[in-house]
């Protein structure tokens, strides 16, 4: 049989947004990396092996929701965009920080942490999803980015 268009079966997918009720439930704005650490520090610093989490925000910096996009090991994490970027697109959210912990209390950025840094910032401005900042949650905290980003 020789290929012909018409016999191509369509598939479509539908993503449809729908406002979820996240929203709601996080009734917080975020001004600076102390705020992050404020809402994040304490839970991040109980975990024995790296989590690596992504806030969605409003255009006023608002949180959207919250998502943990990965679980590693004592030391190191992998990270996808796809994996940071899905749920900041389904969010329809303006601007997204980054955040993850180290379980050694240390908070100096890896060479990794930079090049993920830099590599998603990258992506957002393609996706015109301003990534604020990566903040690192250990003893304290440290902000990769900017870190000032009150709206």
């Amino acid at each position: 049989m020789k290929f012909k268009l018409s016999n191509l079966k369509r598939c479509t997918a539908r993503v449809q947004l729908i406002r979820s009720l996240a929203e709601e439930n996080f009734d917080y704005h975020i001004m600076w990396a102390g705020d992050v650490e404020c809402l994040l520090g304490d839970e991040l610093r109980k975990q024995d092996r790296e989590h690596f989490l992504v806030i969605y925000l409003t255009s006023a910096n608002r949180v959207i929701d919250i998502e943990e996009v990965a679980v590693g090991s004592l030391n190191e994490t992998t990270v996808l965009p796809r994996e940071v970027f899905k749920g900041a697109i389904l969010a329809n959210a303006a601007s997204i920080i980054l955040v993850h912990n180290h379980p050694s209390g240390e908070v100096t950025p890896s060479k990794a942490d930079e090049l993920i840094t830099e590599h998603l910032t990258k992506i957002g401005k393609m996706l015109n999803i301003r990534v604020l900042d990566h903040i690192i949650i250990g003893r304290t905290f440290n902000s990769i980015g900017e870190g000032d980003f009150v709206t």
